[in-house]
């Protein structure tokens, strides 16, 4: 599982230079959600040969989907009857009734069916779901929260997909961070398959799992990592590890308990990204070093607004007075604010409910959680908090601004890995 949040451009779910951040279609791969054999999460899988396909949610809870616009399109019922033909140029809407999904094709609706699988007329071409080109085919389903679409690819297109999604377009210079990227995507991948079983996908293509933009996030320099680095993965004991990573560091990881729920793992160690000359690898980032400030009125309400996910009402810290760090992990990162009002204290606990609940003026999670308080009074009134701060996401794993660092100065991919994953070892699955 990729609890991946943020990548070189910055964001955060709950992952994957503003982006730090083609190739041939791969054949040979389950064409039917049903006949993909499931693989053990954590394990290798038991056929090392083949190359497998991931599951991938596209859309989820949508009235209506929207397909076509690029070249011909197949659609057929689960059993392949049905088959109609939207054509080159044209689009045609999915939507969902009590009998079942329908498609229109201009004023024409067909009958109602169960699921319907989107295939491109060229095998050589992509389909196109909602404005955007996929590799492979894409089955739609209905589900109560609305229409469900979920693309069926072989993982190497997948990752070709992800690659330059997560690092954006790189120099020659940073090719072996784009090579890094490609096998921890595809570590990603192979974990989460059969993940979601239930839910229908193995992940989805948002920052939630990991940036997937499809034909059009790929570049040839992201197939050139991909091929070069065709099935390869990282593993801890025989394993397909828990693949993390995020934008930057600042300077030093964080381990993987200090954030994030559930036992420790040796190779999620906090470990010192800096050079043998004391220099961070990712001082080349944007957000290596960062502010943000708040007027008090302004941080009552982003308090107020996002109280709850610390487990207090809105109304009791509206109106701060004080807030302080009062502990951080071995890394350095807070991992417990004080937050004062109205005569009472509130603890604010973990760092992902800090950078959650200490939201930036643009809405989004704060940077990290390697910052201090800076307070500003007048008369003894609080009236600016100021936070001063290193790094970009939750800071476990691979640290993505700290790899191409490291490429620049002589790294090779696998030595990338060995550092943000010391333990492990790079293994070719088929």
């Amino acid at each position: 599982m990729a609890i991946i949040a943020d990548n070189l451009r910055g964001r955060e779910p709950t992952g994957r230079l503003p982006p730090i951040g083609a190739g041939v279609a791969v054949t040979g791969f389950c064409l039917a959600l049903a006949g993909c054999a499931p693989v053990e999460v954590g394990g290798l899988p038991t056929a090392a040969t083949t190359e497998p396909a991931v599951r991938v949610g596209l859309v989820l809870g949508q009235a209506e989907l929207i397909l076509g616009g690029g070249g011909a399109l197949l659609v057929s019922g689960p059993d392949g009857g049905g088959l109609t033909e939207v054509p080159p140029g044209a689009t045609a809407v999915v939507t969902s009734d009590g009998s079942g999904l329908r498609l229109r094709v201009g004023g024409a609706a067909s009958s109602p069916m169960t699921a319907m699988t989107v295939r491109s007329a060229d095998t050589a071409a992509a389909v196109r779901i909602a404005g955007r080109e996929y590799r492979g085919d894409v089955v739609v389903s209905p589900t109560p929260a609305g229409l469900m679409a979920v693309n069926l690819v072989s993982i190497e297109s997948y990752v070709a997909g992800v690659v330059n999604a997560e690092m954006g377009r790189r120099p020659p210079a940073d090719s072996e961070a784009v090579y890094a990227q490609a096998v921890i995507s595809r570590t990603v991948a192979m974990r989460a398959l059969g993940r979601y079983r239930v839910r229908g996908y193995d992940l989805v293509s948002t920052i939630s799992d990991q940036a997937y933009g499809g034909v059009q996030a790929e570049t040839p320099m992201g197939w050139t990592a991909v091929n070069a680095t065709r099935g390869q993965v990282v593993t801890h004991g025989g394993a397909v590890i828990e693949a993390f990573f995020h934008s930057t560091c600042g300077g030093r990881t964080e381990a993987v308990e200090a954030v994030f729920s559930g036992p420790g793992q040796s190779y999620l160690r906090s470990i010192s990204d800096r050079s043998p000359a004391g220099e961070a690898y990712c001082a080349g980032s944007p957000r290596f070093r960062w502010r943000e400030e708040w007027n008090v009125d302004g941080l009552g309400r982003v308090l107020a607004a996002n109280a709850r996910l610390a487990g207090h009402p809105p109304e009791a810290i509206a109106r701060p007075s004080d807030l302080q760090i009062v502990d951080r992990s071995v890394a350095g990162r807070a991992s417990e604010l004080l937050v004062t009002a109205s005569g009472r204290t509130y603890p604010v606990r973990g760092q992902q409910t800090i950078r959650q609940v200490l939201r930036g003026a643009d809405g989004g999670w704060l940077r990290s959680t390697q910052f201090t308080i800076q307070l500003a009074r007048e008369g003894g009134r609080l009236v600016r908090v100021t936070a001063v701060g290193g790094g970009n996401g939750h800071g476990v794993g691979m640290c993505q601004w700290g790899a191409v660092g490291r490429a620049r100065a002589g790294a090779t991919y696998q030595e990338i890995l060995a550092a943000y994953f010391p333990g492990t070892e790079i293994q070719r699955l088929y």
